[in-house]
């Protein structure tokens, strides 16, 4: 590996890592704008997303001038595409933060909404996996990766749960069913934030070890 090439990686790495932290902290602020009913946490979240658009193109324009400059082959070439997966990525999850946030202003419209017990769990699990997937990223770490996995298990049964409670609710008050469907929107995008997560964290292994297990886990 060349130098001008170490150092547009190491480039690269810290600009994907900015949208990362960009994300998480969506994420924190969508979560706490639903839990609290603020909705000026709401609002800063929607009016940020188009800052993370921007920083994900620079990311992948970034990511096609290295290629197009060094025209980098196995291991490299192999870390470059994985940042451009995980670019990807991050910006579908600050698209899911914005919709936690509008969710959490439509909601400001009905009485708070007793949500299970669970369903504070499967926030924080959220919130960890996002922390643990970039963190996994920063340091190659396979193990973390598999944790990673592993927590997006117990999202999904999370939200089986709340699909059920919620079910049962609108059932009982069939005439105010919209803040029901709306808390049951929050956890579908949320489990949807935690399989962007475990993107991440496959593609790290495969990163690491050259190992596709995406298939695998889904079968």
């Amino acid at each position: 590996m060349t130098k001008h090439l170490l150092r547009d990686l190491e480039h690269l790495k810290k600009q994907v890592l900015l949208v990362g932290s960009m994300v998480e902290g969506a994420i924190l602020k969508a979560t706490i704008a639903l839990l609290e009913r603020r909705p000026e946490l709401a609002a800063e979240v929607l009016h940020g997303d188009d800052a993370i658009d921007a920083r994900e193109v620079m990311v992948e324009e970034e990511c096609l001038k290295i290629l197009a400059l060094h025209q980098p082959v196995a291991i490299d070439l192999r870390y470059i595409v994985t940042i451009l997966k995980v670019n990807n990525d991050l910006e579908r999850m600050g698209d899911l933060a914005g919709n936690i946030a509008a969710r959490a202003e439509d909601l400001l419209k009905y009485a708070p909404v007793r949500f299970p017990p669970e369903f504070a769990t499967m926030v924080q699990t959220v919130r960890t996996m996002v922390h643990d997937a970039l963190d996994t990223l920063v340091q190659s770490n396979v193990t973390l990766a598999r944790r990673v996995l592993a927590a997006d298990d117990v999202v999904d049964q999370i939200h089986r749960q709340m699909f059920r409670e919620m079910q049962a609710l609108a059932k009982k008050d069939p005439e105010n069913m919209e803040a029901p469907i709306s808390a049951l929107s929050v956890s579908r995008y949320l489990e949807r934030i935690a399989d962007q997560c475990t993107n991440i964290a496959e593609d790290v292994i495969f990163l690491v070890e050259g190992e596709i297990v995406r298939h695998r886990r889904r079968r």
